[in-house]
Formats: structure tokens, C-alpha cells, sequence
């Protein structure tokens, strides 16, 4: 981007830095030079990178620890906490202390399609989140992303079928490395403060031609099995999990059939200036991403 669309070249947090997407945003950011601060759980377990100092919280619900992490802080990537039903007061009391620490700007790392009635369960989550950054007046960016391409062969057993009630429904799939990149850029631009950015793939694929090109990169014969609500509950009881976790996991597939995960956005172009990674391009990248198909795993 010009020079006369860079942010002030503050301090950035990045939120769950330690983690897939936190981790490659940092690293981004790290190579440009810009001064981090990275927030994580484990000290250890953070990035070791110039012009970085770790901060750390035991999770967003941390007050004390939050605040003193932020304090200082220009701008915050806020990557969203792990699924679960209280995670929306969680995401706020890290907004509530970013506020507190007198961070300017916060990018949430958000959801494809987020709304209060969204079909996908974790998708609302989202949206409240939104709804309470936009409250506090604070300048603001969403990104929201599609399904992770990378993280998607884990949505195969070690049969290598996916099972669940998607029918024909599609779904954009995205690489971490092209959010990673998107974040990246939006960090560190000022002009792209309240937007909404749709991060997503190049083409919006079924299970059924999800597992084509699994099977054709892995060499690994995999398949998609529909299944019924009734069937998709009874198939995951396995994991213990409670009834409204298990219900977001089947949601996933309920909006892909619903049409909520098809949409292809430019953005990742617009903004990065390359085309965004296929999932055949991730797979091929990535082909830890299905070692588990070859060795034997359980996905939810």
C-alpha cells in the first residue's frame, strides 16, 4: 500500500499469537518490521521475533492481565476464542479491556456470513462480537473468513469419509496463509477502517468434490456420506461433547447446505494483490493437513 494510507506505525497486538493464524500474522508483521506485542497463554509457546515483546493472560477473560498487555497498544488483532457457550462475554471482556488500555483500532478475526440468525451456530457468536466492538466507538475492521481449507481434511475419519447433512452445499474454503496476509495488510492501513472483509477461496466446492481433490492429492480414497440430523448427532455422541457443541459442529454442514458458506469474494485479491490459495494449492502446500488419512485419526 502507498505511504499515505499506512497506519501511525504504533504498537500491534496480536491476539492468540501462539496460534496458526496469530502466529503467520505476527511473523508477517515481524518481517516488516513493525513493533509487536504478542498476547498469548504460554510464554513458551510464543513466536521468537524481532521487535516483539510477549505479554501474557490465561485467556480473555483475564482483566488485569489484559489490560497490561494492551497497555500501549495502537491496534489489536483479536483472534477469536475457542468455541463454547459463553464465548461471546469472552470476546468482550477482551474489547471491554482494549477500551481500558486505550487501544485505538481492534481487526476481529471474524466469520463468513455472521448474523444473529446464522445457520451456522458459531456464527452468531460472531456477529454479537461485532455488535460489541462497533459499541464502543473504537475504529474498527472485520475479517470474516470462510472454513479453513487447511483444516478441512480434518473433517475426515480414517475411513476417509466426512460425514454430516450438507447435501449439495458449497463452500468457499480459505487458507490461513491468504487471511494471514489479508491481516497483515489491514493492520498496518489505515483506510480500511470499517470494513468488512470477506476472506474466502477461489471456487466454492461440495464435500462431495472436497473429497475428490482430497483423494486425488493424497492418494487416499475419501469420500462425503449425507447423513440426517438424527444420524449426524448419533456419529459425533462419541466425543462426549455437550448437546449445543455438538450442534454447532453439525451446523457447519447445515449451512453449507443452506447456501451460507458459497459466497466468492475478491478481497483477498483487492487487498493482498495475488489470488487466493485453491485447496488443491493448500493440500499440495500442506500436506501434514492430511497425514492423519494416511495414518489413522478420528475428526468430529
Amino acid at each position: 500500500m502507498t505511504t499515505s494510507t499506512q497506519a501511525e506505525r504504533g504498537v500491534i497486538a496480536i491476539t492468540g499469537a501462539s496460534g496458526a493464524v496469530g502466529g503467520r500474522v505476527a511473523r508477517r508483521l515481524a518481517k516488516q518490521g513493525y513493533p509487536l506485542r504478542l498476547v498469548v497463554r504460554d510464554e513458551s509457546r510464543a513466536p521468537h521475533l524481532p521487535d516483539a515483546a510477549v505479554a501474557v493472560a490465561s485467556d480473555y477473560t483475564d482483566h488485569p492481565a489484559m489490560v497490561a498487555a494492551l497497555a500501549g497498544v495502537s491496534t489489536m488483532l483479536l483472534v477469536s476464542a475457542h468455541e463454547g457457550g459463553d464465548r461471546v462475554q469472552v470476546h468482550k471482556s477482551a474489547v471491554a479491556a482494549a477500551v481500558e488500555a486505550g487501544v485505538k483500532r481492534i481487526a476481529y478475526l471474524s466469520f463468513l456470513n455472521a448474523a444473529p440468525d446464522a445457520t451456522f451456530i458459531l456464527a452468531r457468536d460472531h456477529f454479537y462480537t461485532e455488535q460489541a466492538i462497533r459499541a464502543t466507538g473504537l475504529d474498527f475492521v472485520f475479517l470474516r473468513s470462510s472454513l479453513y481449507a487447511d483444516g478441512t481434511p480434518g473433517f475426515f475419519g480414517k475411513d476417509g469419509v466426512v460425514r454430516g447433512p450438507a447435501g449439495d452445499g458449497r463452500i468457499s474454503l480459505v487458507s490461513r496463509d491468504d487471511i494471514a496476509d489479508v491481516a497483515a495488510a489491514v493492520l498496518t492501513d489505515a483506510s480500511y477502517t470499517g470494513q468488512i472483509i470477506n476472506n474466502t477461496g477461489p471456487e466454492a466446492l461440495s464435500f462431495t468434490e472436497i473429497a475428490a481433490i482430497l483423494s486425488d492429492v493424497s492418494a487416499r480414497p475419501c469420500r462425503y456420506h449425507e447423513e440426517t440430523m438424527d444420524e449426524a448427532r448419533q456419529s459425533r455422541a462419541i466425543y462426549g461433547a455437550p448437546p449445543e457443541i455438538v450442534e454447532s459442529w453439525i451446523s457447519t454442514y447445515t449451512a453449507a447446505k443452506a447456501g451460507e458458506l458459497s459466497l466468492i469474494s475478491d478481497d483477498v485479491r483487492r487487498i493482498t494483490g495475488h489470488a487466493p490459495l485453491s485447496f488443491r494449492d493448500v493440500l499440495t502446500r500442506y500436506p501434514e493437513s492430511y497425514a492423519h488419512l494416511l495414518e489413522g485419526s478420528d475428526p468430529r
